[in-house]
């Protein structure tokens, strides 16, 4: 499959708004909601500089962080320990960050990290932006400097600047759509992610030069050298052993060639990446972690000792 260079939505020509509902944002030649008033991107700039960074507070919060564009980010500090690093934590297709953030608070109170889970609202993220990663737009593959995975380190960037920790290290878990946005991050987006977890999600970029954007590498930049980063990165699959339902399962052709469940995609996924690094004698730094007796479910997932065992190794 070809693709060609287009420039269909410039995050940099955005222009931050006020509304009645606070911080919002719209693009030039795109129709947005009513503005209250603009702000220039200048001046927005200026006003993150001048912003102080504040440590995230205990227990579970919310606040805005001014990045490329202002994402709501839903925080949870544990009180008993100091913590060791941030555990962002990316939401499904219902856009529920909040609970997302909720149910990571097991992890993070037993290896005490601070949760941060952004809102990738759909106005702004549909799933071409949000789950695809916004590396192509109706077969057109978009500017690298646009690709969503950009957002998470840039995240990632202002958590370390709230706690005034520069070489704090993160960790990233995203379940469903959000292992789906995750598995473009880690494939296109170079990081300095601990650990990269992907659950459950209905499709993976597979370690393929045949297949192209958003699940594989044919007609990328340095195509052979983005996979071979790919399969060194530090990702885990995590899947749930029951996950044999169809539910807001991805059933366009690309997706069911990769299997008929998200099981069994994962699982395929995880041993094709496997070979290929195999086969071309490359460092390879997946692992592969299956819950017994869980299905489609986030809580369930993070709950269980072995999303420990994926975020940090350790054996249940």
């Amino acid at each position: 499959m070809c693709y060609r260079a287009v420039q269909l939505l410039d995050l940099h020509s955005r222009m931050l708004i006020v509304t009645k509902s606070g911080l919002g944002m719209t693009t030039r030649g795109t129709v947005g909601s009513l503005l209250v008033g603009t702000v220039s991107v200048m001046g927005w700039l200026m006003a993150i500089g001048s912003a102080s960074a504040a440590n995230i507070e205990t227990g579970p919060g919310e606040q805005t962080a001014l990045l490329e564009v202002p994402i709501d980010i839903f925080t949870y500090r544990p009180a008993d320990c100091v913590p060791s690093g941030f555990l962002i934590v990316f939401h499904g297709v219902d856009r529920n960050a909040d609970a997302y953030r909720d149910n990571a608070k097991p992890l993070a109170d037993k290896l005490c990290l601070i949760v941060a889970a952004p809102l990738f609202d759909n106005q702004r993220f549909p799933s071409w932006r949000y789950q695809h990663g916004g590396v192509v737009y109706r077969k057109a593959l978009q500017p690298d400097a646009n690709w969503t995975g950009n957002l998470v380190l840039q995240l990632a960037s202002w958590l370390r600047q709230q706690e005034k920790q520069a070489g704090m290290p993160y960790y990233l878990i995203g379940h469903s759509a959000g292992a789906q946005f995750l598995s473009r991050a880690a494939a296109y987006i170079p990081s300095d992610a601990r650990r990269i977890v992907i659950a459950n999600p209905s499709t993976h970029v597979l370690a393929s030069l045949d297949d192209g954007p958003p699940y594989g590498f044919s007609g990328m930049p340095s195509a052979e050298e983005m996979l071979k980063r790919y399969l060194a990165a530090p990702v885990t699959i995590l899947l749930g052993q029951e996950d044999h339902g169809s539910k807001n399962l991805a059933d366009d052709a690309e997706a069911e060639q990769q299997g008929a469940t998200r099981f069994e995609r994962g699982e395929r996924a995880f041993h094709q990446a496997e070979e290929v690094a195999r086969q071309h004698g490359w460092p390879f730094g997946w692992r592969l972690v299956e819950v017994p007796g869980v299905g489609h479910s986030a809580r369930s997932m993070f709950a269980s000792p072995m999303a420990v065992d994926a975020l940090v190794g350790l054996k249940p």
